[in-house]
């Protein structure tokens, strides 16, 4: 194996064939190889199919980050994402002397957001109308429903600035924080229970007629504050009460609720994860947007024909690359410079993420090299996954998806290309090496 590898890296010769059948008079080499009978060939005609799915829902309830707003986006339509908190305070005890003053919301930003900043976004703060438990007893999704209150605690319109250290204030309705304060000052609740049961939490709802972005928030350091005061002789004494997320319990009673409407055609029809529609009926067009749950599902078919030709072969490289469609993508909805590579099963459920022989994870990672001439594309190593796939017995089909990292914390979209036309928006390259021919 050493001999090999050491000829193999002496070789310069790569060859692309241009037949779908692999067969031998696809390498025509143009020369031999003295004493080691070595060719090395490209080969970039296997066939790749991709398509669209969708998962059912997707876990909200262990991110860290609180994502609010809306915003109308060209091809996948009206993207909302709304939040779901429970909230404790960080004592249960007020003096009898206590006198009310206000209560508010503290949202703290955490650099995260996805389209225009520029443009205005509301938040309605709403309380809770039943216990933020989930339905199946262990998580929460982005489809999962709580019932709520229309009416407003508070309210705020405001321009984002994601990338700043302020923290954005919303006040709230004194009737909720006079409940509240004279529930702990009486010993009418002494406990978490008994507060759970009384105030049940929030929801921050964006604004039905916004257009501008989804903003994340800080999930640990949001807080509701309380201020009070104690009077004395000659001045005031101020406090304030914490209500901060419950991150006691588990699951943690929160989560990000996030939908999309008005969608697209192609979309509209993807309504579960057994419907996957191949690029040949989407536009030659494929979907990705976290949070939703649309995914780009790739399936490699025939690999296996590389045994088809003559002599034994060696895999030496194997990238896939895949091009975002040109005008798809803009300083506000941005492409993101790495994707994750997941591994789906027979039933469309995620796997495992892909990893190297290094137990590294795989990434899909954006080249811009050819920027300048509109050739941008993902590219992803799949030489052990292609490897793994050749050396096992059963002949059965296999599938990688693509998503955003932090993919149930996120917004991010990306409209990719199909297999159709000569544009090549999809495509798998292998460097096979070939020896032992004659044999």
């Amino acid at each position: 194996m050493r001999k090999l590898l050491g000829l193999l890296a002496l070789l310069t010769l790569v060859v692309s064939c241009s037949d779908d059948t692999i067969n031998d008079s696809d390498f025509v080499a143009g020369g031999t190889f003295t004493n080691s009978n070595i060719r090395v060939v490209q080969i970039d005609t296997m066939n790749v199919e991709t398509y669209t799915m969708k998962f059912d829902s997707l876990v909200t309830s262990q991110a860290g980050r609180m994502l609010i707003g809306k915003y109308l986006d060209p091809v996948f339509g009206a993207v909302k994402s709304a939040s779901y908190v429970e909230l404790l305070p960080n004592s249960y005890s007020i003096d009898s002397e206590a006198e009310y003053d206000s209560i508010g919301f503290f949202l703290t930003y955490d650099a995260y957001y996805y389209n225009d900043t520029l443009k205005s976004n509301t938040i309605h703060i709403k309380e809770l109308s039943e216990l933020l438990e989930p339905a199946d007893g262990s998580n929460f999704y982005n489809t999962s429903k709580v019932a709520y209150s229309e009416e407003d605690l508070g309210s705020i319109t405001y321009t984002p600035r994601p990338l700043g250290t302020d923290s954005l204030f919303i006040k709230l309705s004194d009737t909720l924080g006079l409940g509240i304060f004279d529930q702990l000052q009486q010993k009418d609740i002494t406990n978490t229970e008994e507060f759970k049961d009384y105030f049940h939490g929030l929801t921050f709802q964006p604004g039905e007629d916004d257009d501008g972005s989804i903003v994340g928030f800080d999930f640990s350091t949001s807080v509701m504050r309380m201020y009070y005061s104690i009077p004395g002789a000659d001045s005031r004494t101020l406090f304030t009460a914490n209500f901060a997320i419950n991150t006691a319990s588990s699951p943690i009673p929160f989560f990000n609720k996030m939908s999309v409407v008005e969608t697209n055609e192609y979309l509209t029809k993807i309504t579960d994860s057994e419907v996957v529609p191949n690029t040949s009926v989407t536009g030659n067009q494929s979907f990705v947007q976290s949070g939703i749950g649309y995914t780009t599902k790739i399936e490699l078919t025939n690999l296996k024909t590389l045994f088809d030709i003559p002599g034994q072969g060696t895999l030496l490289n194997a990238v896939l690359k895949i091009k975002p469609v040109a005008g798809s993508y803009s300083d506000e909805l941005a492409l993101r410079d790495n994707l994750s590579v997941y591994i789906v099963d027979q039933n469309n459920d995620l796997s495992e993420q892909l990893v190297g022989t290094d137990n590294a994870a795989i990434q899909a990672t954006l080249n811009l090299d050819g920027q300048e001439f509109n050739d941008i594309y993902y590219e992803i190593p799949l030489t052990t996954y292609i490897e793994g796939i050749l050396t096992t017995e059963r002949d059965a089909d296999y599938a990688i998806v693509l998503l955003p990292e932090d993919y149930n914390s996120t917004v991010d979209r990306f409209v990719l290309m199909g297999t159709e036309g000569s544009d090549q928006g999809v495509k798998l390259e292998l460097t096979y090496a070939i020896y032992d021919e004659d044999e």
